[in-house]
């Protein structure tokens, strides 16, 4: 008997490019629940990949799409618009203490970050970016270029000029690759694609330092662990650091497409009319949406919620190391979590969906867990329960066996 999913899996086959290997077709979605088409409920502990940090459908968020799209959803940036200036001021006013370029995704703010640090670096011949290993940046040339992952490249060589690589963690790594052309140091704080995985405290204080003496900008990549999610408002944070331009998407429009590039000062008059520009970036609608997110996160004191919870979510997932011999521990910051294994995650992140749990493979061996930043305590408990009990399926194991 043919069912709805067979219905959008057969479109999906016939007029959709095979991007991605979908599973599940999605119908809607309240909090961290969402729906199938077939009516089957999953806990989301994925957040749409780091972007439904306020959950699916958040009233306030909902009530500031819908307001907005009744009054004016597109100006042209020939014009100017309110709503992007509010949110210029806001993101400003949080970390960098500059200035603001909105785009549409986290790929694009990335590569307005680059060309940003390009234009600082022209007058000097200064040009290439130094990227870490294991990092990602994005899907377009510059950024897959950016990406220090061979696996992202692949096929479409030659790539963009001006990137080299650094070993993340390392910041010896770092020098050997500085020469006259360098003109940056790109960096995720937490790099989310490349395994979960938090710098070191020393190497970004260290970062900070190099790119002061060597006349260097340090950029960070906040698409995925920015807005709250590691329990600051950006990764960052953490160590006490500022750098000269940060980048924002994903969760910044709960789900609405927004990209941004946050700068400090030294950047923020560099960009000039006709040196950079975005259609459909920072228009009305989307900045309603980022706006209204911003609302959420501070008045439900989300930020400090994602570091409580994180650290207490990470404490219970490290238990399962103690019970299942593939579990070797877990690493992350706030609710940017990874559960670290010996093995490929993918057949456990199949049995998690089967039994109404979704989380990401990332890496070679890590399961990512990314759950709205006000997931409630009684779906931590849910998700634990699950996690617990697909484990010991995995590993050949009944619960009453896991828990002697």
């Amino acid at each position: 008997m043919s069912t709805k999913h067979d219905a959008v899996t057969k479109l999906y086959q016939q007029y959709v490019m095979s991007t991605y290997a979908q599973t599940l077709v999605l119908d809607k979605g309240r909090g961290t629940k969402v729906w199938d088409i077939d009516g089957k409920v999953y806990l989301d502990f994925a957040s749409g990949i780091a972007v439904l940090n306020v959950g699916y459908s958040h009233p306030r968020v909902v009530k500031a799409v819908q307001d907005q799209a009744a009054r004016l959803m597109h100006v042209s940036n020939l014009y100017f618009n309110e709503n992007q200036a509010l949110l210029a001021e806001r993101l400003s006013t949080i970390a960098m203490g500059g200035r603001c370029f909105f785009a549409n995704s986290g790929a694009e703010a990335n590569e307005g970050m680059i060309k940003l640090a390009r234009l600082w670096g022209n007058p000097k011949g200064k040009y290439e970016v130094i990227c870490m290993k294991n990092s990602f940046h994005g899907r377009t040339l510059a950024t897959a270029a950016a990406t220090g992952q061979i696996k992202v490249q692949k096929g479409f060589e030659p790539m963009p000029e001006g990137f080299c690589y650094a070993d993340f963690n390392n910041l010896a790594s770092v020098k050997e690759q500085i020469n006259e052309s360098t003109v940056a140091v790109l960096v995720e704080a937490v790099q989310g694609e490349g395994g979960v995985i938090p710098a070191d405290d020393a190497f970004m204080k260290g970062l900070r330092k190099l790119c002061d003496e060597s006349e260097l900008l340090m950029l960070c990549d906040e698409v995925q662990c920015g807005m709250g999610r590691t329990g600051q408002w950006f990764a960052f944070e953490h160590y006490g650091v500022q750098p000269d331009c940060a980048s924002l998407a994903k969760a910044l429009g709960s789900g609405f497409p927004i990209g941004a590039i946050v700068s400090g000062p030294k950047l923020s008059e560099i960009f000039k009319p006709g040196k950079h520009a975005s259609t459909f970036g920072g228009n009305p609608l989307a900045c309603a949406a980022a706006l209204a997110t911003l609302d959420v996160i501070e008045e439900e004191e989300l930020v400090a919620r994602a570091s409580d919870k994180g650290t207490e979510f990470m404490e219970l997932l490290g238990g399962f190391a103690d019970v299942y011999e593939h579990v070797k521990g877990v690493r992350g910051r706030g609710l940017m979590v990874g559960l670290v294994l010996d093995t490929d995650p993918k057949p456990l992140a199949e049995k998690l969906m089967e039994a109404g749990l979704l989380a990401i493979p990332t890496g070679d061996t890590v399961l990512r867990f990314l759950p709205p930043l006000n997931a409630k305590d009684e779906e931590y408990e849910e998700a634990l329960e699950i996690l617990d009990d697909c484990l010991a399926d995995w590993h050949g194991m009944t619960t009453d066996e896991a828990g002697e």
